[in-house]
């Protein structure tokens, strides 16, 4: 889509390793982890309270 190939993933992990140090790649990794947990666990919390709202989504999710 973009024509992102490994040379130039290597490129933008060596800037980012210059720009943040390899101290903070660590912190840097789990903070992304945690915010994309915290995303896929919002969604799933939305679909919840979506079919609890929706009687028509019970009973589809029963079928």
């Amino acid at each position: 889509m973009f024509g992102i190939g490994m040379p130039e993933l290597v490129i933008i992990l060596v800037i980012i390793l210059i720009i943040f140090g390899a101290g903070k790649l660590p912190e840097i990794g789990g903070a992304i982890g945690k915010g994309i947990r915290n995303f896929k666990k919002s969604f799933k919390e939305n679909d919840e309270v979506d079919a609890a709202e929706d009687p028509k989504k019970i009973k589809e999710e029963e079928k």
